[in-house]
Parts: C-alpha cells; sequence; structure tokens
C-alpha cells in the first residue's frame, strides 16, 4: 500500500519489507508486484490517510529470496547468497513473474565472441543422439532416436517424449511450450508423420496430416523449418505413391495450409536441411551428401509453386573423385545475398544467389582449425547464423565468424564428449550436443559490468 510519499510495505513470510513504487515498477506491468500499482487490480485503494500510511500487504512465501529479488530490482544486479539453493529463488521468481528479470541478470545478450561454457548435461539413453534444439525461453530438446528429452531453461529434465519405436527425424520449437517432433513411417505400420507436444508434459497435442488429392496419406516427415512471420510449419515428406515434397501447415490451427511437390530434378522429400526467408518469403531446401550423392540446394516460392533459384553439382559428380569437396551442410544468409556451405575438409564455401550459373567460393580453414585427437569419432560439420555472425562445428569446437568476410574470430570447445554431432542457438544460449558421452553443453554470455 502506497503513502503519500510512494512507499509500498510488504510483510513477507513475518518479516517486513519496504520499497517505492518506482522500483516496483521494475518489475513491469506483467509482473505479480508491477500490477499492485494498477488502480484497477488494488483491492484496498480506497485506503486513505493513516491507514493507508500504515497498511502492508501480506505474502506468504520465503523472506529471503524475496530480499534477494527486491534488491535485483532496485539495483539490476542478482546477488544470491551461498546458501540459497537457485532452484528455490528461481521457483519464487516465478512466482512474482520475475523470471526474465532473473535470466537478464544471469547471461546477457548473446555474442558468439564472449560465450563462458557455463554447465555440461549428461544424457540418460546410451548412444549417439540424432540432434539438438535450442527453445526460445533458453531450455532445450534432445532427439534421441525414439524419444525426445526436454530441459526447462534451469537445466531441469521434464517427461521425456516417446513415440513408439518410431525414429525421430526433427525437431523444433513453435513456442516454448510447444514442441512439433517428425518421424519416420514403420513398414506396415501405417504411422510416422509429425506432432506437436507439450514441453512440459509429453503428451501429444495434435497430429499433422497430409492430404492427396482429399485422400489422407500416411508419410515420413523429415527436417522442419518454421515461417516466423505467416506462422506455417513446413516439412520435407515421403510418402508411398511418389508423393514426394514439402508440406505446409499452419501452426494455430495445425490444418495443412499447402504442399509442394517434388518436380524433376529436384530432391525435396528426402531434405536434409529446410530454411524459412521471411525477406524473400521462400523457404531453401538443402539435399545434401550423404543422403544423396548430387547435392541439391533451391529456393521455393509457394505463391506460384516454383523453384526461383537452384544449385546442384549433379554436373560434375561423376568425376568426383575421394578428395572432392563434398557439401555436407547449408544455411543462407539473406543480408549477403548468398548460401554458406561446408565440406568434409570442414571448408567453408559460399554461393551467389544473384546469379543461377555461380560455382561454391571455397574459403579454406581446415589448416588453422582443425584439431581432430586421434581415435576420434568424426561427426558431420553444421552452420549456423545468429545476429550477424557464423558459427560452423568441426570435430569437438565451434568457429565463430564474424564481418562482411567472415574472418575466424573465436572457438568454443571443451575438454570431453567428443566431436559435436549438432548445436543449436536460440534463447540466448547456445548448445552443443557431443556424440561420444552423450552430453550436452550450455553456453551463455556473461552479462555486461558497468562500472
Amino acid at each position: 500500500m502506497a503513502s503519500g510519499r510512494g512507499r509500498i510495505r510488504f510483510n513477507v513470510g513475518g518479516k517486513i519489507f519496504e520499497t517505492t513504487a518506482t522500483t516496483l515498477a521494475n518489475a513491469g506491468r506483467h509482473s505479480m508486484l508491477g500490477a499492485l500499482l494498477d488502480d484497477s487490480w488494488n483491492p484496498r485503494q480506497t485506503v486513505e490517510g493513516e491507514a493507508a500510511a500504515n497498511a502492508e500487504y501480506f505474502i506468504d512465501r520465503s523472506p529471503a529470496c524475496f530480499a534477494v529479488l527486491l534488491d535485483l530490482l532496485r539495483t539490476g544486479e542478482l546477488h544470491v547468497p551461498p546458501n540459497m539453493p537457485e532452484k528455490l529463488l528461481y521457483r519464487e521468481a516465478l512466482f512474482y513473474g520475475l523470471l526474465d528479470q532473473v535470466r537478464a541478470a544471469l547471461w546477457g545478450p548473446f555474442d558468439g565472441n564472449r560465450l563462458q561454457l557455463v554447465d555440461s548435461v549428461s544424457g540418460r539413453a546410451p548412444g549417439d543422439g540424432t540432434a539438438i534444439r535450442a527453445g526460445p525461453d533458453g531450455g532445450c530438446c534432445v532427439a534421441h532416436g525414439s524419444m525426445v528429452h526436454v530441459y526447462d531453461w534451469m537445466l531441469e529434465e521434464h517427461r521425456p517424449i516417446s513415440l513408439d519405436y518410431q525414429q525421430v527425424n526433427d525437431v523444433g520449437y513453435i513456442d516454448a511450450e510447444s514442441i512439433v517432433i517428425t518421424a519416420r513411417e514403420r513398414l506396415g505400420k501405417g504411422d510416422g508423420g509429425m506432432g506437436v507436444f507439450s514441453s512440459s508434459t509429453g503428451e501429444l497435442r495434435h497430429r499433422f496430416r497430409v492430404s492427396h488429392y482429399d485422400q489422407v496419406k500416411s508419410f515420413t516427415a523429415g527436417a522442419l523449418s518454421f515461417g516466423s512471420s505467416d506462422y506455417k510449419i513446413f516439412a520435407s515428406c515421403k510418402g508411398r505413391c511418389n508423393e514426394y515434397g514439402i508440406g505446409v501447415w499452419d501452426q494455430i490451427t495445425g490444418q495443412q495450409a499447402d504442399f509442394f511437390y517434388e518436380p524433376p530434378g529436384c530432391s525435396l522429400g528426402d531434405a536434409d536441411k529446410l530454411q524459412w526467408l521471411d525477406g524473400d518469403k521462400c523457404l531453401m531446401v538443402a539435399t545434401l551428401f550423404p543422403r544423396t550423392d548430387n547435392c541439391f540446394i533451391g529456393l521455393l516460392d509457394f505463391r506460384d509453386k516454383g523453384v526461383i533459384w537452384s544449385w546442384s553439382d549433379a554436373g560434375t559428380s561423376v568425376s568426383l573423385s575421394l578428395d572432392e569437396k563434398r557439401v555436407l551442410h547449408a544455411i543462407a544468409i539473406e543480408d549477403s545475398r548468398s548460401i554458406c556451405v561446408v565440406n568434409q575438409y570442414d571448408d567453408l564455401g559460399f554461393i551467389d544467389l544473384r546469379s543461377n550459373a555461380g560455382g561454391v567460393r571455397w574459403s579454406s580453414r581446415s589448416k588453422l582449425t582443425n584439431r581432430k585427437a586421434p581415435n576420434e569419432e568424426s561427426c558431420y560439420p553444421k552452420l549456423a547464423t545468429h545476429n550477424g555472425q557464423l558459427f560452423s562445428s568441426m570435430n569437438d569446437g565451434i568457429s565463430v565468424f564474424c564481418g562482411p568476410e567472415w574472418v575466424l574470430t573465436s572457438t568454443l570447445r571443451r575438454s570431453y564428449g567428443g566431436s559435436i554431432c549438432d548445436f543449436s542457438i536460440g534463447g540466448d544460449r547456445l548448445f552443443a550436443l557431443h556424440s561420444e558421452e552423450n552430453v550436452f553443453d550450455v553456453w551463455e554470455t556473461p552479462p555486461s559490468r558497468f562500472i
């Protein structure tokens, strides 16, 4: 209750705290504490005079955690006493609606050149993981065989998602509460396809259907991509009767919105990588070695069902020797109007999107960065971009490139776990999945300190 001088008093678990409306405003209007400043919500706004000056809000919660959170609102810094369990503090922050403030104090805006290793999480299943995906809130999920293991931003594991022995092909987040999983159809089972699951409970919320000529068909779903501006979900699809192509579904309704059938000479149903390009309103599709002998990369325009740009090594693959460079991963960089690729020697290459006849401009880096240990299992390199930075995994490290010429500026590496088989960036974190020890690393940017 605010007095004439704007002071507000709390009784939290029997301990008295006094603060100001200005401090509570830092919590934000959508938080519990910030809502106290809203006259339409405040049930005691009619108290006046001496009663208002002596009034207090009673909250039956931990006073020690409240003191830490109140100090965070006053100073913008988080100081956790050594005897206070962090998860207890996070639980209290969730109650007050202050998780965003806590996360902002724990780690800063993502910067690949300032990342620090903050945790390594061991998996619960033997063998290699398939993929790791970062969630928008700082959590992640790991696809592993027919299972998907889900972790929240505190890295606590939730109930795993089981597909009953169906092989998981890809996984991705619609939002912090919804995970889309694609799976391989089992022979004679009529299953496979894709569905959206709850990240907290693991329950199936919706199963996506594919219809061809008004008939629902079973299918294998592969690579995923999400359209951020038009709320679409894209997935590579393979049906039993050569129904190959890219399926499109509405994120809100879950209904099929379109299907781009595979034209001759374009490998779409087996695509390894899909990426929606907001600026061009088209989808990049890449089918790469070793899934296919002839690599194909194309841009699809769903408005006129056309392939508006494509590149392939089919013209030269017949004479390729074992020493020739094979494209193993690709990512579109809209700002530079190019597609970055990486080969088996971990060299980066760039293809100009402004030309249909251009080749790959390779930039060798393996001699500078290759640190493969003897007898270490190799993994195919992966690429990602974030905030104008380019990331490429190689053996047990991830290289960061910046600037118009993509100069190597830093390398992320740890001492055990084997080669990196996949990595993902999201929620201001980078997650790297290792092949040998079934463990993933968590990298964060430390908050900036102002003096």
